[in-house]
């Protein structure tokens, strides 16, 4: 997206690292230029009528490009239509960057057999932003399965020049971590793949199979990848203090979804900042039967919030922090400026002299957070 000459935002209720106020955000050259305080609507200004104008949201796991490479089962949507689409969506929402989530680690034999694919959608993803046919800042987000047979080789293929930002190590072992209840296990897999029960015990002894022949050296694999290619590891599903430990002793500084309130807590104590799932947040509990979310935020040990399956999600929730906080700036930190922290994109995420102009206008209607303007570098995408 090519930055604009300037624009200002005024009238406007502020969302500002630690407070919000009424005032209006003048933007130059892709930059935020200055921050003016009252009511005051200059000529030419667009008059946000007291609005709400935040930084644009930083999302961090998202699964929404596979729902339109798949929008329905055995469907292959053509991916360069479904990656603009992802992204149309995201940028309507109000998200300004993402971290696109793609697995890497496959099990190519076998009835639940799933393939390697995050080379070449990732490779199409990179085309079409080069050519500037996205609307907003893609980076990429690989899932190491460490519980997989492919794992080093899906790797070896990413390097620096990649836009990996994230490796998160992911463990879906039955009967640990966030598949503990093996009866929920059973719900999910049977409906998903139309097993029947011997399918699912045969399944369950190939995952720990596999979790025992690799899943050590795959973590190990995860670990000097990310570090290659300059990325920033995460841990996934941590649900024990020992998990924690693992974690902290990889260097990870962002969990993903712990389980467990000991797991938050062991996060906390570590210096591991925790990620929870903005639906948790909205449904009032997690689908899979962990911690809820909004018991980690009345007790301050949730930092950042992701949309994961929902992109509408990660703004709603982060009103809804704003509110459950009485502190809008605080709630609008989790989906902003602390995962831009968390990441290391220090040019974003937080409305400030000099950072860059990703922006986005907020009305709410009924309580409900709508999106009226987003703009990438200054330049309007939504």
């Amino acid at each position: 997206m090519s930055p604009v000459s300037e624009t200002v935002l005024a009238n406007a209720t502020l969302v500002l690292p630690d407070e919000t106020l009424t005032g209006s955000v003048r933007v130059a050259d892709g930059r935020i230029a200055g921050i003016d305080p009252g009511g005051a609507v200059p000529a030419g200004a667009i008059d946000c009528g007291g609005d709400l104008v935040m930084p644009g949201l930083i999302e961090l796991h998202t699964d929404n490009l596979e729902r339109h490479i798949q929008p329905r089962p055995s469907v292959d949507w053509p991916h360069a239509s479904a990656i603009v689409a992802h992204d149309a969506e995201l940028a309507g929402v109000g998200i300004t960057t993402v971290f696109d989530a793609m697995r890497v680690g496959s099990i190519p034999s076998g009835k639940a057999r799933y393939r390697a694919y995050a080379r070449g959608l990732a490779s199409e993803m990179l085309d079409l932003r080069a050519r500037g046919a996205l609307r907003i800042s893609h980076f990429l987000h690989l899932r190491a399965e460490v519980c997989s047979e492919t794992l080093a080789e899906e790797m070896a293929e990413f390097g620096p020049e990649d836009r990996v930002g994230i490796v998160s190590l992911m463990d879906h072992t039955p009967g640990q971590r966030q598949f503990r209840d093996l009866d929920k296990l059973k719900a999910y897999v049977m409906g998903k793949n139309n097993f029947s029960e011997a399918d699912f015990e045969a399944h369950v002894a190939t995952l720990k199979a596999l979790r025992d022949r690799h899943g050590e050296r795959h973590e190990e694999v995860a670990v000097a990848e990310a570090r290659r290619c300059g990325a920033i590891l995460a841990s996934h599903d941590d649900t024990t203090e020992a998990h924690v430990a693992v974690s902290a002793g990889h260097g990870i500084r962002l969990a993903e979804f712990p389980t467990t309130l000991e797991a938050a807590r062991a996060c906390r104590a570590s210096g591991i900042a925790v990620m929870m799932g903005a639906p948790n947040l909205i449904r009032g509990g997690s689908h899979s039967g962990n911690v809820a979310a909004a018991e980690l935020a009345g007790l301050g040990l949730l930092d950042i919030l992701s949309s994961d399956y929902v992109p509408s999600a990660l703004l709603m929730a982060g009103v809804m922090l704003g509110d459950l906080w009485d502190d809008m700036a605080r709630g609008i930190a989790t989906v902003t400026r602390a995962p831009a922290d968390a990441v290391g994109l220090r040019d974003r995420g937080r409305i400030a002299p000099g950072a860059r102009a990703d922006l986005i206008r907020v009305a709410r209607i009924d309580g409900v957070p709508v999106v009226r303007g987003a703009w990438v570098q200054g330049g309007r995408v939504a």
